[in-house]
C-alpha cells in the first residue's frame, strides 16, 4: 500500500530545503519539459504529473515542469539522446535504453536477477545504487529518483505459457536490452524488439504475437483488448530512472538542485507504492475482460534454463563485481 509515513516525512525535508530557497532565490521563471514513455493512465504520468505540481509549488512558481506523456517528444531512445544532449531536460526512462550507454547497467535486466520488490529497492536505493548514479553522471546525465517499471510477464495469442517449452516459436517484442533478447532466444522464442509506442498495432496485426511487460503496464496501454493470454513469469524486474540533463541540472541554483532531487525520489517512491497497490486491481479487470491468466508458471524451469547463461555472457564482458553486490543485498 501507499506508504504515508514515508511519503509526508519525506514531503517534510523537502518543505525545509523549499523555504531555504523562497528566502534566499531571486531567479526568473523557469519551464523544464519532461518526457515519458506511458499513457496518461499509468503511475508513471500520475507520479510525474505530482512531482511538476510539487515543484511549482515548492518554487513558488519558479520552476514549472511541462510533462509530456507516451513519447510525445520521441521514443525511448530519442528520449535518452534528447537528456543527454540537452534538448529534452528531463525523462523518466527504463534502464534498457540506457545499455548503450552505460552497458554496465545492463545488469539490472538479468532474469531473476531480484528477488522480490525489497532486494531491488534495497540494491537501487542503497550504496549500489549511488554508484550507479555515478556511472550516470559520467555520461552527462542527473538521476533525479529511482522510478520503476516493474516485474515482466508474458502475454500472447497463441497458447497458455507455463514453462520455457510454451514460447518455442512465438514472436515476442521484447526490449533491446542483450540480456532480454537473449533469455528468450534461450527460451525458444523470437525476439523482436520494436519501439514501446508501436506495440499495440503489432499485436492488433498480429506483426507479433506477444510482447512482455508488468501487470500495470498491460493494462494501461490496454494491451490486453488484443492478447488472449497472460502469464506470470515475472522473468525480470526492470528499473527506470527519472534522468536530467547533467550540465543544465549542474547550472541551476544548489536550492533548486535539492528540491529537485528529492521531489523526484518522492514520486519514485509514489509511483513504487501505486504500482503494488493497484495490480492486483488491474489483473482483476483484465480478467474479467476476458484475459486468460496463468498465475503460477514455473518460474524454476525458466531459471534454470536462462539465467547462468545469460549471467555467464555478462561476466565475460563486464565482470561479477556488480552482480556480487547485488546477489549480496538479497
Amino acid at each position: 500500500m501507499f506508504n504515508s509515513s514515508i511519503f509526508l516525512g519525506g514531503l517534510a525535508k523537502v518543505a525545509t530545503v523549499s523555504a531555504l530557497f523562497v528566502t534566499t532565490s531571486a531567479a526568473a521563471e523557469t519551464t523544464l519539459r519532461l518526457s515519458h514513455y506511458a499513457s496518461t493512465r499509468s503511475t508513471t504520468h500520475e507520479a510525474a504529473e505530482y512531482f511538476a505540481s510539487e515543484i511549482a509549488s515548492r518554487t513558488n512558481g519558479e520552476i514549472k515542469i511541462t510533462v509530456h506523456p507516451a513519447h510525445e517528444l520521441g521514443d525511448d531512445p530519442s528520449q535518452v539522446r534528447g537528456v543527454r544532449v540537452g534538448t529534452i531536460d528531463m525523462a523518466v526512462v527504463g534502464n534498457t535504453f540506457f545499455s548503450g550507454i552505460i552497458p554496465e547497467v545492463n545488469a539490472l535486466d538479468l532474469p531473476y536477477l531480484f528477488a522480490s520488490p525489497e532486494h531491488a529497492y534495497t540494491v537501487l536505493d542503497g550504496e549500489i545504487g549511488e554508484d550507479i548514479h555515478q556511472l550516470f553522471s559520467g555520461k552527462g546525465f542527473e538521476v533525479l529518483g529511482n522510478w520503476e517499471i516493474g516485474f515482466r510477464n508474458i502475454t500472447n495469442n497463441v497458447r497458455p505459457v507455463t514453462k520455457p517449452a510454451d514460447l518455442v516459436g512465438l514472436k515476442l517484442r521484447t526490449n533491446p536490452n542483450p540480456a532480454h533478447v537473449l533469455a528468450f532466444e534461450t527460451w525458444g522464442a523470437q525476439p523482436t524488439p520494436m519501439p514501446f509506442n508501436e506495440v499495440y498495432l503489432a499485436l492488433e496485426t498480429s506483426a507479433v504475437d506477444g510482447q512482455e511487460n508488468p501487470v500495470g503496464l498491460i493494462h494501461a496501454m490496454r494491451f490486453n483488448e488484443v492478447q488472449e493470454h497472460l502469464s506470470m513469469t515475472r522473468h525480470a524486474y526492470t528499473a527506470a530512472f527519472l534522468v536530467m540533463n547533467g550540465p543544465k541540472y549542474k547550472g541551476l541554483d544548489e536550492g533548486i538542485r535539492q528540491i529537485l532531487t528529492e521531489v523526484g525520489q518522492l514520486a519514485g517512491q509514489m509511483e513504487r507504492d501505486l504500482n503494488a497497490e493497484r495490480e492486483s486491481v488491474s489483473l482483476a479487470e483484465m480478467q474479467a475482460a476476458g484475459l486468460k491468466v496463468v498465475m503460477e508458471p514455473d518460474r524454476d524451469a525458466f531459471y534454470e534454463m536462462a539465467a547462468d547463461v545469460i549471467r555467464s555472457d555478462y561476466v565475460e564482458k563486464y565482470g561479477k563485481s556488480l552482480l556480487d553486490r547485488i546477489d549480496a543485498a538479497r
